[in-house]
């Protein structure tokens, strides 16, 4: 989490004719005050430390630091906290982290058998050598799936169930433009829904159903207009646009898609298999006391993200066993990568301009099927993303009734959600969650096991270039092979 880099105008700390050189210290674990403190000042003063740009849950700061070994340790809203990942040991001030800095050279050296692997998510640097990577055999790389397997299997859904919280759903008769806004200001992407007729779950309403209305709605041939939002249903749009709820079986014939749902004691790796297969996002923990299925009660919304953080929870402490996740993401067949100059049969990788329309993003959206897209400058370099969730931020005053897509662009859109006095502009404080090529794959893990991610971008270190994607869905088909 650390690494030499010029910083000519910083401050430093060390005495006029020492060699100084320039250390980036990173906390990339979130927090709302964050501070550094080391063997370099003492121990007697915190440096501050600044989020980065694009990614709030990640602290950084530059000191210059003489050669030699050094400690230090972070203070995190008041608690003192070690990195991990970081070379660690136990000290006079407790459990310390350690770096070296050698005089002719920058580089990090460990400093005992003992310590951990180090991964960075500072994208401005890039420590990693791949040629000092050993490629992982077919023999490991099958051992790891298997105790991940296993793991999966023998652990329920009734694991993902938070201490306390809330789950929303909708009644189907309730009109699509409350609806819209009820997603918006709870700050939810997706809700099941509730047919009180039935007696029964019968659904979800989802950001890609507001994609698909406003773009119905920008269509001048459309039969719905925006007054009759007003009382529009959800149900009546469901049934206006049975195509979306059918899904085609192995024969080729056409059936209406059923609601994909999980009881609390099915198996972790079923739930992950039930979102992958119907190519959903969430799936909906439903438990019924009675034998016939009535007085179904909603637990929770289980996603990829929930059950990756159980699988990041159990192995924590033990990664070592599992040698796949020590691998560089570029060193394994993971994720979408932008096509090198002459790879043609490359899969197409949808980047958009902030000032492309917000009607050409949503329509990439769809066609895509993909979760978000990245918004870059004229060099490729990550300025932001834009997800389908984002849908939802043209119901704060009616936005939707006052724009064309066509003429609002992603900046502009991106905007609406970013307002500060708004706490539904960002999905659980997450926008852009960014990696390198050579972070280790348990370190991508960790970072699409937060809330709200569902897609880590790859950059380039330095420019902030885009090289590729992994998604959740990515990570789940590779690891259960």
């Amino acid at each position: 989490m650390f690494g030499s880099t010029p910083d000519p105008g910083h401050r430093n700390s060390g005495v006029s004719g020492t060699l100084l050189i320039p250390t980036r210290f990173v906390w990339p674990y979130g927090g709302r005050r964050v501070s550094l403190c080391g063997s370099f000042n003492m121990w007697s003063e915190h440096i501050p430390m600044s989020p980065m740009e694009g990614c709030p849950t990640v602290f950084q700061v530059i000191w210059s630091l003489t050669p030699g070994y050094h400690q230090f340790k972070f203070l995190v809203d008041g608690e003192w906290r070690h990195d991990e990942h970081q070379p660690y040991v136990s000290g006079s001030y407790g459990i310390v982290n350690t770096v070296f800095l050698a005089r002719e050279s920058d580089t990090i050296h460990p400093i005992s058998p003992d310590t951990h692997d180090r991964s960075n998510m500072d994208v401005d640097d890039n420590f990693v050598r791949l040629d000092s990577v050993q490629r992982i055999s077919e023999a490991d790389l099958e051992a790891s799936r298997h105790r991940i397997s296993v793991f999966l299997s023998t652990h329920t859904a009734y694991e993902l169930l938070p201490d306390s919280g809330k789950v929303i759903a909708l009644d189907v008769n309730l009109p699509v433009k409350q609806a819209f806004h009820i997603l918006y200001e709870q700050g939810i992407p997706v809700a099941p829904l509730w047919d009180f007729c039935k007696g029964q779950f019968v659904g979800v309403l989802s950001a890609l159903d507001f994609i698909l209305i406003l773009r119905e709605l920008g269509n001048h041939g459309s039969n719905l207009t925006e007054e009759e939002l007003e009382t529009h249903t959800i149900s009546a749009w469901k049934e206006g646009n049975l195509h979306l709820n059918r899904q085609i079986d192995g024969n080729g014939r056409s059936y209406p898609r059923r609601l994909v749902h999980a009881g609390p004691y099915d198996s972790l790796k079923d739930v992950a298999l039930k979102i992958l297969q119907n190519k959903v996002a969430t799936v909906p923990i439903i438990h019924s006391s009675s034998a016939d299925g009535s007085f179904p009660q909603l637990l929770h919304l289980a996603s990829l993200s929930g059950i990756l953080k159980c699988i990041c929870r159990n192995f924590k402490h033990s990664s070592s066993s599992l040698p796949i996740l020590q691998q560089p993401i570029c060193s394994i067949p993971l994720g979408t990568w932008v096509p090198k100059i002459g790879e043609s049969n490359r899969r197409p990788f949808a980047m958009l301009r902030p000032n492309a329309s917000l009607s050409a993003a949503l329509l990439l959206l769809v066609q895509a099927e993909v979760s978000s897209i990245p918004i870059v400058d004229d060099n490729d370099s990550l300025l932001d993303i834009y997800s389908r969730s984002d849908i939802t931020a043209l119901a704060k005053d009616r936005a939707y009734a006052q724009i064309r897509l066509d003429e609002m662009s992603i900046h502009q859109a991106l905007q609406l959600g970013q307002d500060v006095n708004s706490p539904h502009g960002f999905f659980n404080g997450q926008r852009c969650q960014m990696c390198l090529r050579t972070d280790p794959l348990h370190k991508v893990m960790e970072r699409l096991a937060n809330p709200g991610v569902r897609r880590v971008v790859i950059v380039e270190a330095g420019s902030k270039r885009v090289e590729g994607i992994i998604s959740l869905s990515d990570v789940f088909r590779f690891l259960l092979g």
